[in-house]
Order: C-alpha cells, then structure tokens, then sequence
C-alpha cells in the first residue's frame, strides 16, 4: 500500500514549497509519497483576514483537484488550519488541519501545552481556535515571536532561535509541559536546524508538520483499508449528496473563480 499525500501550502506562492519539503520528508514511513504544492493566482500573505478568505476559495479547488489526481490524503498547511472543514464536506480523502492534529496528538507529549505562533495578529485568532477545538483546559498560553512568513523565508535560522527560546521561556513562565510551534514555517524552520544539528532535538517542542504528516498518512491508510470515511449525516454533508444539480449550477457558477493574479 503506497500512500501518496498533497502537502498544500496556502501562501499563493512556491516560495515555501523546497523547505516543507526538505524537512517533512524524512518522516515518510512505508513507501509514503509527499508532494508539496501550493495554491494559485491567490494572496501570498495569510497574515490578514481578508486575503485569508481568498485563500481559502484556492484551498477548496485544490483539495478537489487533488482527490482527483488520486492524492490519498491533503494536509493544508497553515497552522490557521483555512478551509480545512470546508473542504472535507468537498472531498472523500482526509483533509488535514496541521494545529488540529497537533492539538490531537498533543496529550501524548504532556498534560497541557503552550502555543508560540509567529506574530501579534495571530495570536487572538489561534485563542479563538483554541476554543473551537475544546483545548482550553489543556493550552495554557498563546504567544508569538513577532516574525511575518515573508521574513522567516529569509532568515529561517533566526526563526528557529527565536522558537526555541521562547518555547523554553514561555513553557517555564506558565508551568506547560509542551510547546507547539503554531506555524508551519516557524516549525519548518526548527526543523531544519536540529537537522543541522544546531540544536538537540527537545521532545517538549511539537512540530505540527510531522503531526499532519502521520495523521494524514494514518487516515488515508485506513480509509485504504476500509476502515475510514467521512460522516455525511450532517456536519459534513455534501450539496451534491443532497442536491447534484444545485451543487453542479454553483461549482459552474463560482467553483472556479479566482481572484485577479496579484
């Protein structure tokens, strides 16, 4: 059984694609195969609202586009987790929400964690986050390190120093057990310096990337197996399960509308 995942980067940029890649990869177990993509003719910057929303139409059509070229799962990646949950009511593969697996998987490292995500605008809405997953009695803090994903590009060893500190510092301030690195690129990042063996591997720093890789690669197996599907009694439901010629009227009408090339 060979699993093949779509790492979909929602910056409208490909400028991350080569570090995702170079620091996901060696996680792939059993002939797994990782392709890193991002989305198209959308934002670059996630940072702000609005763009974000316009990434978001781009991250639908891609995980459609995907499951049709026959990708057994989609990892978004972006620990704003965008469109994930819009997504699986478009597609039958495992859509993957880097935070959400992380915050998942997060009970397994210690009994409660910090966040330290990447600037001040992120952190009221990964608060908000937070309580959309139920993880209040486990996440104790939410702060940043005050980098833009268009800075950390430029300078990922500075981003790995600053994670570092400020998951040792804000994990002591607080009394958490673990830190999560609540962006793909600050994790990337560390990643790639313990790689080079600038720091030592700290098992209380979570990487949300691994997390979406092995929960990605988890679902899509069992789903292979046939041991895994997506629920379309309500959340989930599909327009096309309910109406095909509604669905089909709006994805002719919007489903492939972009925003103007930036």
């Amino acid at each position: 059984m060979s699993i093949k995942i779509n790492f979909l980067n929602p910056f409208g940029t490909d400028a991350y694609n080569s570090l995702i890649h170079e620091t996901m990869s060696p996680y792939l177990t059993n002939g797994a195969e990782l392709v890193v993509t991002n989305t198209k003719n959308c934002p670059e910057n996630i940072d702000y609202y609005y763009s974000k929303h316009l990434i978001e139409e781009a991250v639908f059509e891609s995980c459609i586009e995907a499951e049709k070229n026959g990708f057994d799962a989609v990892i978004v990646g972006c620990c704003y987790d965008p469109g994930v949950r819009v997504a699986r009511e478009l597609v039958d593969i495992p859509v993957i929400g880097p935070l959400e697996a992380t915050m998942q998987l997060a009970p397994y490292y210690g009994h409660d964690y910090v966040l330290v995500t990447d600037h001040h605008k992120a952190i009221p809405y990964l608060r908000d986050m937070v309580r959309l997953y139920g993880e209040e009695a486990h996440c104790l803090s939410v702060n940043c390190i005050d980098w833009w994903v268009t800075e950390m590009i430029q300078d990922t060893a500075g981003v790995a120093r600053d994670a570092v500190s400020a998951a040792a510092e804000i994990r002591q301030q607080v009394g958490a057990e673990v830190a999560i690195l609540g962006c793909t690129i600050i994790s990337a990042s560390y990643e790639k310096a313990v790689r080079e063996g600038v720091y030592p591997r700290d098992m209380g720093i979570l990487n949300p990337n691994t997390a979406a890789l092995k929960v990605a690669q988890a679902l899509a197996e069992l789903q292979a197996q046939g041991s895994y599907g997506i629920s379309r009694k309500a959340y989930y439901q599909s327009l096309k399960d309910r109406n095909a010629d509604e669905f089909e009227r709006v994805r002719k009408r919007f489903g492939n509308r972009r925003p103007n090339d930036m």
